[in-house]
């Protein structure tokens, strides 16, 4: 016999139609069970009701950056699963739609147009690239759809007049400052820069000296890498001559690779600092040897620190969610970004508009994601100055 078509809410469960006793034992192993997996969502239902919020990313899938755009979409979608599985927000399911833009300009403007295009999509979320988003900006802000962390730590993200594009990591600019901070209270005088020949590498730049000048430290000596890595060995010759005890590097995926090792090869005894964008798991593993005591700054806590609770609560959604690699700073900051933007859903109450989610973004004020702050002041800042110094081990494993 066929069941009739009811609307959702007249629909019988299951726990209804068990006797009291039962439904209630029932609810409270799947509450229980669902708590030990993610406690920070408390109880709930244990799946989301019809109807989802759809949200997109283009990222780097594949390509010459697919590892870094990889972890951090693994990381959020472990995220957006345990809280899925707790029955979503406000009942509904948080589905993320990903295209691969393979780290090309291109291919990520096309894919903000389908998704501009689509009137079902709420959101944009943790697009990766500086140079993807600064072609695919003017285009979101102007939409006013909210664009919701992304991947970048240029300044160029971080307008002033955009209120609907709410940054989360910590800026370029606020890592090279902990870098250079590090290096003056530990006494280092005698500093190089190396930095990539584009907009990244120039803010990286600017940034590590202005906090230099503000230090009173000596003008260091300064060497740039194209993007094509084919003048590394010549910027590593330079700085092996210098006789400095330290070397910022702001430089990302070859140049990283290509400089590192010719440096290495050329002087073994000076300390290298790296912006987080290069420490990545792959990056780590082709520098082999070459990678061991260097320092480079993360904007997320050590994915291995189950001290903090946000750690613990990452850890058990990857592990929930299936992840077979070993967690990693990207995927824990897809991971947060998620919380983050699933916080401000279950804020802005049953099926709010864009407005409604924008403004409960912005009133995300000291917020404490277990050992995370998230505080959200005008969009020309990011939402969190998380930035913590980590150190290559023998092993290739980061150390606090």
């Amino acid at each position: 016999m066929s069941t009739p078509h009811l609307p959702a809410a007249a629909r019988p469960t299951l726990t209804a139609a068990l006797p009291p006793a039962h439904a209630t034992r029932r609810r409270w192993l799947a509450a229980a069970a669902a708590a030990t997996c993610a406690p920070w969502l408390g109880a709930g239902r244990a799946h989301a009701q019809e109807g989802a919020v759809r949200i997109g990313q283009s990222t780097a899938l594949t390509g010459p950056l697919g590892d870094l755009g990889s972890a951090m979409h693994q990381g959020a979608k472990a995220a957006f699963a345990a809280i899925n599985a707790r029955g979503g927000v406000h009942g509904k399911a948080v589905e993320l739609v990903t295209l691969d833009d393979a780290y090309e300009v291109p291919k990520a403007l096309a894919n903000v147009d389908q998704f501009l295009a689509d009137r079902d999509l709420f959101a944009l979320f943790n697009c990766m690239g500086t140079p993807m988003i600064e072609a695919m900006l003017p285009k979101v802000i102007d939409s006013g759809m909210p664009f919701v962390a992304p991947f970048t730590g240029a300044q160029l993200s971080r307008v002033k007049s955009a209120r609907n594009v709410f940054n989360i990591r910590a800026s370029y600019a606020d890592e090279a400052e902990k870098l250079v901070q590090h290096l003056s209270t530990i006494g280092i005088q005698r500093l190089g820069i190396v930095y990539q020949n584009n907009s990244f590498g120039k803010e990286v730049f600017q940034s590590a000296r202005q906090s230099m000048d503000r230090l009173k430290l000596p003008e260091a000596l300064a060497v740039t890498v194209e993007n094509n890595a084919s003048d590394a060995g010549a910027a590593a010759a330079k700085l092996a001559g210098g006789h400095l005890e330290a070397v910022v590097i702001g430089l990302a995926g070859k140049p990283t690779l290509e400089f590192v090792k010719a440096f290495r090869a050329l002087q073994r005894g000076v300390a290298l600092y790296a912006l987080s964008v290069m420490g990545t798991p792959a990056t780590v593993k082709a520098l082999g040897p070459d990678a061991t005591g260097m320092a480079i700054s993360q904007v997320v806590p050590l994915p291995s620190n189950v001290v903090m609770p946000v750690v613990r609560d990452f850890q058990a959604a990857w592990k929930a969610a299936g992840a077979t690699a070993e967690p990693s700073h990207l995927a824990l900051e897809g991971y947060i970004n998620a919380r983050v933007f699933a916080e401000a859903l279950q804020r802005a109450g049953r099926n709010p508009g864009r407005a409604a989610f924008l403004d409960a973004l912005w009133g995300l004020k000291k917020w404490d994601l277990g050992g995370f702050e998230i505080h959200a002041t005008t969009p020309d800042r990011n939402a969190s100055r998380f930035v913590e110094l980590t150190l290559v081990g023998r092993d290739g494993r980061f150390l606090r």
